[in-house]
């Protein structure tokens, strides 16, 4: 007997799942377009030198590469003459392919998003999986810090939309940012050389998932020194000390932030006196004071965190992640990819964007219960229908239809039970489904223009004017 479960790491989605994604991706592309970003899609399968270099060696390993067909297939070549395509790994470079394909076709500064699924043979976990959407937004053609404020307002309107706002037990959303010319200054600063940076930020990546010692082992393994991870350590616990002090405990279950602004400019000096003769450093910590700066010096919602480090290779500038506390991990992120655009043609253009990771803002939603405002405010609606029709008689199947089809006309959702049976079945099979009214048809109710209305939460049904049956359930 063939397996029944999906493959490890992919899911299956039943309607009220379903709803609940449309809804959030709704509210998505509903802010990306107030913003003047466009949609744009692009295959889920992509030639697989378009994908490899691009991520890190970390990045090619999670590939899930696609074997060659028929004669094309080669075992004597090995990896060349087994793969040329992967299934798509980010939207990213996709993007970057996108736009130096179509360069002549697209304005000076393209403003996109993009929803679609990602696949990326990683272990599956809580929150992650091998099959998931992202919900991509990017800015390309400009060097202005402009680009990188309006991606966190973007990302923030969002997340306020989506109710992520202080709740007891709970920590309000905070997106971290940080810059990839800062950590070169303190990798430099500690010793590290610039050829072992990628190794060192893609350990410095996991320092949330695996903690300090975690990553002290992981840079041994990947052949950096003890010393060198000792300075960088030294310099996050300082910051860390005084990211603590500006939260305070108001009762036992939750945490209110008092003066974030005052914890960025401590971390700013602490990090400019490691780096103060690093110039790159510094001209980095100046870009990260203009972005803060343009949301004002009380705005909570944006921390400089020095610790962060993006692991993929592309970055080059500004890099930002969501944090919504430990339990799940970030919510997304991004950053500055200047270099990477010019990897498919001869021209360099500047490219930021922002991702937003859909399964996890699901989990983290359900688990807090957060769709119950949008279902009560039936902003949501996990049922299938507002309405139920069901006939007695086989005489009845046409009247079923066209009243099916005259509620719909009036913006109703309507379903029609299948089967012509007694009364008691299609009210059980409403029930089962959720379906908030039945609509009974009796032939000689019919021929006096009237139908039986049965509200199903509070069990009373009456007789209607069938011409009044769309307002009676819509009131």
């Amino acid at each position: 007997m063939s397996k029944t479960q999906p493959a490890r790491g992919m899911r299956d989605f039943l309607p009220a799942d379903v709803r609940k994604r449309n809804y959030v991706i709704g509210i998505i592309k509903e802010v990306y377009e107030s913003y003047g970003f466009e949609p744009l899609e692009t295959p889920a399968v992509e030639n697989l030198e378009t994908l490899t270099g691009k991520y890190g060696e970390e990045g090619n390993q999670l590939m899930f590469r696609i074997l060659k067909r028929g004669e094309k297939l080669d075992v004597s070549q090995g990896e060349k003459g087994l793969s040329d395509l992967a299934l798509r790994y980010d939207l990213t470079v996709p993007l970057a392919r996108v736009v130096a394909n179509y360069r002549n076709e697209l304005p000076k500064f393209f403003k996109r998003y993009q929803i679609q699924p990602v696949w990326r043979a990683d272990r599956p976990a809580r929150g992650r999986f091998r099959e998931f959407y992202q919900c991509d937004v990017d800015a390309i053609g400009s060097n202005s810090m402009m680009v990188e404020a309006e991606l966190i307002s973007a990302v923030s309107e969002i997340l306020e939309r989506l109710e992520f706002k202080d709740k007891p037990g709970y920590t309000r959303f905070v997106i971290r940012l940080n810059h990839r010319k800062i950590l070169k200054a303190i990798l430099d600063e500690s010793g590290i050389k610039e050829f072992q940076h990628i190794e060192a930020l893609t350990a410095l990546d996991k320092l949330d998932k695996i903690g300090v010692e975690g990553v002290k082992k992981e840079f041994v393994a990947r052949g950096l020194s003890e010393q060198s991870f000792e300075s960088i350590s030294d310099l996050f616990s300082r910051i860390d000390k005084r990211r603590f002090e500006v939260f305070h405990i108001t009762d036992s279950s939750h945490v209110k932030r008092t003066d974030l602004s005052g914890w960025n400019r401590d971390s700013i000096n602490e990090v400019r006196r490691m780096v103060s003769e690093h110039t790159e450093g510094n001209e980095a910590l100046k870009e990260i004071e203009s972005i803060l700066g343009k949301f004002g010096e009380n705005q909570c919602n944006i921390q400089f965190s020095p610790n962060l480090a993006r692991g993929l290779s592309y970055y080059t500038g500004a890099i930002f992640e969501i944090d919504v506390g430990k339990e799940i991990g970030s919510l997304g992120g991004g950053g500055r990819y200047d270099g990477l655009i010019g990897m498919f043609g001869k021209e360099q253009i500047p490219a930021c964007g922002f991702s937003l990771g859909l399964e996890r803002i699901l989990v983290v939603m359900d688990e807090r219960g957060m769709f119950e405002k949008p279902i009560a405010e039936g902003k949501l609606k996990l049922d299938s229908a507002d309405v139920m029709i069901a006939g007695f008689d086989e005489a009845l199947v046409g009247e079923c239809l066209k009243l099916a089809g005259e509620l719909r006309q009036k913006g109703l959702r309507v379903l029609v039970y299948p089967e012509i049976s007694q009364k008691g079945k299609p009210v059980k099979y409403a029930e089962q489904i959720g379906v908030p009214f039945v609509c009974l048809l009796k032939e000689n109710e019919l021929a006096a223009g009237n139908v039986t209305l049965k509200n199903m939460q509070t069990n009373e049904q009456e007789t209607v004017a069938r011409e009044d049956v769309s307002e009676k359930i819509k009131s």
